[in-house]
């Protein structure tokens, strides 16, 4: 199987959380948290964000954390410099949840529909 179509495999893995993360989104924006919410998909031990979802007790294949791009910046993940770009790169949170996925793929961010049937 080729890198490309692992990705499509593992998008289409992590489209059955966008409804959670849509709402998650939501709340982090309500409340003023950031602007920019972005949920980190692993399957081992993270220390980034708060969990809001455990692989072992709902039966999927992902652990997933809600973060910001704040955090991001002040771990180092996101470079000071390159927070421009990022922000200018980050699509709709209404229509999308910006999700960082770390797999067998390497670190990926990926922005999945919220409503993929729209």
């Amino acid at each position: 199987m080729s890198k490309a179509e692992s990705f499509i495999i593992l998008k289409e893995d992590l489209q059955r959380y966008a409804r959670v993360l849509g709402e998650a989104a939501d709340v982090i924006r309500d409340q003023d948290v950031s602007k920019y919410p972005v949920f980190v998909a692993h399957q081992q031990e993270v220390s980034i964000g708060l969990p809001i979802i455990e692989k072992d007790k709902n039966g999927g294949n992902w652990n997933i954390h809600a973060s910001t791009l704040e955090e991001f910046a002040a771990k180092n993940l996101i470079f000071d410099e390159k927070i421009d770009d990022f922000i200018k790169a980050y699509k709709d949170a209404d229509a999308f949840v910006c999700v960082f996925v770390l797999s067998e793929l390497g670190a990926n961010f990926v922005f999945l529909p919220r409503n993929p049937e729209a």
